[in-house]
């Protein structure tokens, strides 16, 4: 079954069925977030005495250094010392380039304050991370990391999506298209909160039938949404705009080709994960769809949940089984 999405000409869509958000006043909340620029210290580091470098490194950003060196570099102690000089003559023009990009980062500081005031708001007891660390690691590695007390940005992942490496060879290899369009600065706070939210409530749906999966990324995104209520929803989905559009165009045939297609209590990985990873589309439902198009499923189905349950908080909501949501939210698209 193939499906033609459709693209409404100048309509605006917001996540959650285009109601307006009502977003609490969260101003009296103090997020302190103490920031470390890694990366300037680390480049800075004397190649030709890398050990007393690092040695140095390390007393000025104590725990990280060894993250960092171990776990984002590969190192070892026996071979850090040469590895250390050889990362840092080949990533040097990069970070020649995010110097000049991330120069003044107060915008994405702001940002991500903001979404920490909400997770407390939301999520009291949740210890947040103290420090802003930003780091440049090799291109294959993490772009956010979350350390027992810091939120960890890699840079070299958010150079941009025209940036020359994620369109060599070599990075299309790693990265396609429709992942690198998403190296943005912009991308960051989301990022940085899904996985505050992971870290909160780990996914464990896996293996489960195909429409409790979509659901439990669909609690996902909805949390998400009044984590960071002000940043546009197709960074937080991942979908571009016409994607987003066409979801909410296409929204009823979406779910008819679930239902004809007995799709929904379906527990083959092989076929779940054509619905719910990330792609340049979601084959069987054409060229024009997203990639995990059952993050936007499992969305809808859980607005409608919560517009029966409007007092049930967003913890509530993650707690609660998938199934039953599903039964109680009687979702059917018109």
């Amino acid at each position: 079954m193939k499906l033609t999405f459709l693209f409404p000409c100048a309509l605006l869509f917001t996540l959650g069925c285009n109601q307006q958000k009502k977003t609490p006043d969260v101003s009296g909340i103090k997020i302190s977030l103490q920031v470390e620029r890694f990366e300037k210290d680390f480049f800075a580091l004397d190649t030709l005495h890398p050990e007393t470098g690092l040695t140095e490194l390390n007393k000025k950003h104590p725990g990280f250094t060894q993250d960092f060196l171990f776990n984002i570099l590969g190192t070892s102690p026996d071979s850090a010392k040469k590895q250390v000089p050889e990362f840092i003559k080949s990533y040097q023009s990069l970070n020649a380039v995010a110097e000049q990009k991330f120069r003044d980062i107060s915008v994405t500081i702001q940002q991500l304050q903001r979404g920490l005031q909400f997770v407390h708001y939301y999520f009291p007891a949740y210890k947040l991370p103290e420090k802003l660390i930003t780091f440049i690691g090799p291109i294959n590695s993490y772009g956010s990391i979350l350390t027992p007390n810091a939120m960890a940005v890699g840079l070299q992942l958010y150079m941009g999506k025209d940036y020359p490496l994620y369109l060599s060879q070599e990075g299309q290899e790693m990265y396609p298209l429709f992942v690198s369009r998403r190296f943005e600065p912009a991308y960051i706070p989301v990022n940085g909160i899904k996985n505050i939210l992971d870290d909160m409530y780990p996914n464990n749906s896996m293996g489960r039938p195909l429409v409790e999966q979509m659901i439990e990324s669909g609690k996902r995104m909805y949390v998400l949404d009044k984590l960071l209520p002000d940043l546009p929803d197709t960074v937080k989905t991942g979908y571009t705009a016409q994607q987003l559009q066409g979801c909410y165009a296409s929204e009823k045939n979406i779910w008819s080709f679930f239902v004809q297609g007995d799709l929904l209590y379906n527990t083959d990985p092989n076929v779940t994960r054509d619905y719910l990873t990330d792609g340049p589309n979601t084959q069987a439902l054409g060229d024009a769809s997203p990639g995990n198009i059952g993050q936007f499923v499992g969305m809808q189905i859980v607005t409608k949940w919560m517009e029966k349950k409007k007092d049930v908080s967003p913890e509530t909501l993650l707690k609660t089984p998938a199934k039953q949501i599903f039964e109680e939210a009687k979702y059917k698209p018109r």
